[in-house]
């Protein structure tokens, strides 16, 4: 429907990093997918490197080669200092840098949101209502958020401001009607796929059922089908994007890491996973005596990563290295993110 907003564009693309500026919220939502290792713990992640400043974040957009950012949590208003802090030195750094934020209605007042105005390109807001168990609550609720997004609509613009939420099945007539009564002050609504994690296991195994994959809730995306057709009829000018979990694994996560820097005399195979042929040594000893050895063979076509204790060889090394028996070589495959997780590593000699 009529495109989408560009922090859409540049996120499926693998452009965008991810800021997570903090795991504290300004409330629970009961389908809040969030993982223990992050709920509620107030810590920054720019992808998966964990930031201690501004810098931290700044390496991490180089070495992922992002364009921008989507700042997220939590909610960055409980910490307004911080997000401040990292999105004014990350559109600092860089040129043309995009930055999109989520914001939960509960601390959006003109107050805050002038504060973030300048740093942020993009606000994505996330309502209150679909926390509601009944829909006279859910009705005085949608009237608060409806006035927090006039003040945004007015600070922001209405080109810059759409409305992201989740797309509970059972709430579908409530999105719809929400919708329509802000589609004047929006310019697009973003609706993600229901998803099942570890901090909403024991509500969503109770409330719903499960697609083939296990994790993605029964029905979620058709209802988001069924809401587009009729915000289509309502106000055709409005941008709606369905995000669904396989967009997210399938395209923007694999573009994210295919974006990524590796380290020296890898390649990336079509996932954008890294892949090496390495010698790992035991300890840092192991390591310096094992790349003398190669220097004294003005061998140049390989790498010392030291936090992994272990040489990165060019394939033509790890050939010359197999066919003399001199070291155990290991095909590694991993994720080229900052954690460089480990899936494969297969013995080769």
């Amino acid at each position: 429907m009529n495109d989408i907003p560009e922090g859409c564009k540049r996120c499926v693309r693998g452009e965008k990093l991810v800021l997570f500026i903090s795991g504290k919220c300004s409330r629970n939502c009961y389908y809040c997918s969030l993982s223990k290792k992050r709920k509620e713990v107030d810590e920054i992640w720019a992808n998966e490197r964990q930031c201690s400043s501004p810098e931290n974040a700044i390496e991490e957009a180089k070495e992922s080669n992002a364009k921008g950012a989507g700042i997220t949590g939590g909610d960055p208003l409980l910490c307004l200092d911080r997000t401040i802090e990292y999105a004014r030195a990350l559109k600092s750094a860089f040129k043309d840098f995009h930055i999109h934020i989520y914001l939960p209605t509960t601390l959006m007042n003109r107050e805050n949101l002038e504060r973030i105005n300048p740093y942020v390109d993009e606000v994505r807001v996330h309502p209150s209502f679909l926390q509601a168990f009944s829909k006279e609550a859910s009705e005085t609720i949608m009237k608060e958020d409806i006035k927090k997004i006039e003040i945004a609509s007015e600070i922001f613009k209405k080109e810059n401001l759409g409305i992201e939420i989740p797309i509970i099945p059972e709430k579908k007539e409530e999105i719809i009607e929400f919708v329509k009564r802000v589609s004047c002050l929006i310019s697009f609504i973003n609706m993600n796929e229901l998803e099942l994690s570890e901090t909403n296991f024991d509500i969503f195994t109770e409330k719903y059922s499960f697609n083939e994959d296990t994790h993605t809730v029964s029905g979620s995306v058709s209802v988001g089908t069924e809401i587009m057709k009729s915000l289509r009829k309502i106000n055709p000018a409005l941008k709606v994007h369905l995000c669904t979990d396989y967009l997210k694994s399938n395209y923007q996560f694999g573009n994210r890491l295919r974006k990524h820097n590796i380290l020296p005399f890898g390649f990336q195979d079509k996932e954008g996973m890294a892949n090496y042929f390495a010698v790992y040594c035991k300890n840092e000893e192991e390591l310096k005596e094992a790349e003398g050895k190669l220097k004294l063979e003005k061998r140049t076509d390989f790498y010392i990563d030291i936090p992994k204790k272990r040489i990165i060889l060019s394939e033509k090394l790890a050939e010359h290295l197999i066919k003399n028996k001199r070291y155990k070589i290991t095909k590694v495959t991993e994720y080229p993110t900052f954690d460089k997780t480990e899936v494969e590593s297969s013995p080769i000699n």
